[in-house]
């Protein structure tokens, strides 16, 4: 499993899940996405029609199978036998964000997916914040994705980021590791983007991956129309579905591998890539 997250809103978090959702179903991979942000941004991308009457919100009340396949809800991106698979978001889940979460309440999601082995890839869409949501969602996982753009405060959020997966792993989740930073948005063009991109690869060494997403309207114009980014046509669509493969792929070879215990003296490490 792992999480997408960032600590700054507006950087394009849900659109690198989206990202990997599409390149997960072009490639055939059985794939489940949980949207645990409440605005519910990826449940309405991956055109789940109406309101679901069993959704995240319901799960993490009420963590039991049961609960857990009356919540899964196939994506309106799949045809024939194609598996991705949403748990719709929901506003009633801002009432388990509280940063005082008991352990017990951290524990409710990764109790509730562990029923379940029918996805080789879980996707979870964590709030912009590092409230109970994005922690349980850590909790639950043994990869977390940091979302940023190349710009100051979203590279200084990154930084936070980084730092609250590691104690988290320290207390928690001690079999979670980052997979690295993802840089959403970037214009090749511009000398900001490529100073910050060095500052982040200075700050953070490997821990940067690549390749960057580059910024085209193509990915706003699939997400409006409710498509996968691997069915827009024209070649900037292209582009960035080369671009989510190449992170996909990494997604998939850290997943195969078992997580690695940590003394809690030991700092983060990139996945091998």
């Amino acid at each position: 499993m792992v999480s997408v997250c960032s600590l700054k809103g507006g950087v394009g978090k849900t659109s690198v899940v989206l990202g990997l959702a599409s390149s997960a179903l072009s490639r055939g991979v059985p794939t489940l996405v949980v949207d645990l942000d409440p605005q519910a941004d990826a449940t309405l991308a991956l055109d789940i029609s109406g309101n679901a009457e069993v959704d995240v919100a319901t799960l993490l009340g009420n963590p039991r199978r049961k609960t857990f396949d009356a919540a899964v809800t196939p994506s309106g991106w799949v045809s024939g036998d194609q598996r991705l698979d949403v748990i719709p978001g929901s506003a009633d889940s801002a009432a388990y964000d509280g940063r005082r979460a008991t352990e017990r309440a951290l524990s409710r999601l990764g109790q509730a997916l562990a029923t379940t082995e029918d996805y080789r890839l879980v996707i979870i869409d964590c709030p912009p914040s590092f409230g109970g949501l994005t922690r349980s969602g850590l909790v639950a996982s043994n990869r977390a994705v940091v979302v940023t753009e190349p710009a100051l405060f979203s590279v200084t959020a990154a930084d936070r980021a980084l730092r609250a997966i590691d104690e988290l792993r320290r207390s928690s989740a001690p079999d979670l590791q980052p997979l690295g930073v993802v840089v959403n948005r970037y214009r090749d063009r511009s000398p900001e983007h490529r100073y910050r991109v060095t500052e982040l690869a200075d700050m953070f060494g490997p821990l940067v991956l690549t390749p960057t997403i580059p910024e085209r309207s193509a990915l706003q114009q699939a997400q409006g129309a409710s498509m996968p980014i691997h069915r827009w046509p024209g070649p900037a669509a292209t582009e960035l579905g080369g671009a989510f493969d190449a992170h996909l792929a990494r997604v998939l070879r850290a997943e195969s591998r078992p997580p690695r215990r940590r003394s809690s003296s030991a700092m983060p490490e990139a996945a091998a890539v």
